[in-house]
């Protein structure tokens, strides 16, 4: 509770880095043990300088958000309870919440009522869920039982993602025997966007099954694919769409925003995080699978010892890759009982009008250019002009990234965007303001200021 009420206050930034973390930390195992309120003040005393501040609201390294203080406590609850919530007769608290959380979370959404939602521990497991079950139904579309008679032998399933899809799906095909170099790359557009044309031109060269993953909210650009498009080529080929909506999704809760995601209720299955936008503490996500039935096929695990399901029955563990997990639903569903409906909406709504702030207050920054369509909440900046190489535009963006997080007042990082190294900026932090945003866009001005009075004369923006 210190620590977290004092966390504005302080860099945003570890104060030690791993290296000497580990040295902090680095002692033999002791012989005999000391008091546990003694263990937690010592814990508490060596860890907190190397803790990154994600809570801090100009936290905007990558997309993680603040642990709302009530879900925190929920998460408390559910360890204080000691529940392992594989099953819904043996912790019936813990399987009752689940399931009303998921409602709740179908119902935000808006997406098919009937599907079925598996707690997972964020966006790379819900994609293994949630392509696990689409492997399985297409495969027995085509006449291949692989949860009984495995890969050996199976047809081929061509899978097609676009060339900008998050590393974390390529993991769960990688997970699932797919493989990275065996998917068919779709090409984009300038926002990261899939182009449907390309994709209905690779599935017209392609027989057998087909699974078709698309994007809500690009990791760069925050851009949408053109879901309705895709959806249209995904019946025609007989096709399975999953869509990677880890932040994205949550723009359906905004009126405003809704249409970016326009056709995508019509997916078959998809991927969204809780310790993002909705500020549940990690590890929190959600495998969302309309066909609840291959959902559960394809991760149930059935034992003499364990009970058996009845026809009214919700086992958490039969749609999430584990068995000994812990009671996920209670951080969602007290995240959602505490922000309603319109809380989430007022969240979304302003996130994303903030970050449409940054970007045009540093817009009007010479030598400083905004990369993408701000279309949702995440924003990124090249520095120097174009008569400076790429090179030099890199060694610019660096500096100043390197400066703001040296500073304290606001933690960036980078990415690789279209052949430029850019500063990412995501806004997804529940305690930010007006008031940060402006400490953000001075700081960002400052480091800048700064980097161009110290840069080599040949700089373009310098001269």
């Amino acid at each position: 509770m210190a620590y977290r009420s004092e966390v504005a206050n302080h860099p945003v930034k570890p104060q030690l880095d791993y290296h000497q973390m580990r040295a902090r930390f680095a002692e033999p195992l002791p012989e005999t043990g000391i008091p546990d309120c003694a263990v937690i003040n010592e814990l508490a005393d060596r860890g907190e300088a190397g803790l990154m501040p994600i809570t801090h609201p100009r936290f905007f390294g990558w997309v993680m958000g603040a642990s709302a203080p009530v879900s925190v406590a929920a998460d408390w609850l559910a360890a204080a309870w000691g529940q392992n919530a594989a099953m819904h007769s043996a912790t019936p608290t813990a399987a009752a919440v689940e399931e009303t959380a998921a409602g709740w979370l179908l119902e935000v959404l808006d997406l098919p009522r009937e599907a079925a939602v598996g707690f997972v521990t964020g966006a790379t497991a819900g994609s293994f869920a949630a392509l696990a079950a689409a492997r399985g139904a297409l495969l027995r579309r085509s006449g291949w039982d692989c949860e009984a008679d495995g890969l050996f032998g199976a047809p081929e399933v061509h899978v097609f993602i676009s060339d900008d899809l998050h590393a974390s799906v390529l993991s769960a095909l990688r997970y699932l025997g797919f493989g990275e170099r065996r998917v068919i790359r779709v090409d984009t557009d300038s926002e990261g966007r899939m182009l449907a044309d390309d994709l209905a031109r690779h599935c017209a060269g392609c027989d057998g099954p087909k699974l078709i993953i698309a994007q809500a909210g690009q990791i760069n650009t925050g851009a949408f694919d053109p879901f309705a498009r895709l959806a249209d080529i995904a019946h025609e080929n007989d096709a399975w769409l999953h869509v990677d909506a880890a932040f994205g999704l949550w723009a359906r809760a905004v009126p405003e925003l809704r249409s970016l995601t326009e056709g995508i209720e019509r997916a078959d299955s998809w991927v969204v995080d809780g310790h993002k936008w909705l500020q549940v503490p990690f590890d929190s996500g959600y495998a969302i699978v309309r066909d609840a039935d291959a959902l559960q096929r394809s991760m149930a695990i059935c034992a003499s010892y364990l009970p058996p399901q009845g026809v009214s029955d919700r086992p958490p563990s039969y749609l999430v890759p584990e068995l000994s997990r812990k009671a996920r639903g209670l951080p969602t569903w007290a995240a959602l009982k505490s922000l309603g409906r319109s809380g989430v909406t007022a969240m979304v709504r302003q996130h994303c009008g903030l970050a449409r702030q940054i970007a045009a207050d540093l817009a009007q920054v010479p030598g400083i250019s905004v990369m993408n369509d701000v279309v949702l909440n995440q924003v990124i900046l090249r520095f120097g002009d174009d008569t400076d190489s790429a090179e030099q535009r890199k060694a610019l963006a660096t500096a100043v990234m390197d400066r703001v997080v040296a500073d304290g007042t606001i933690f960036v990082a980078g990415a690789a965007w279209r052949g430029e190294w850019v500063m990412r900026i995501s806004v997804i932090s529940g305690a930010i303001s007006d008031e940060d945003v402006a400490i953000t866009t001075g700081a960002i001005r400052a480091a800048w200021t700064h980097v161009l009075g110290n840069a080599p004369s040949e700089t373009a923006v310098s001269r």
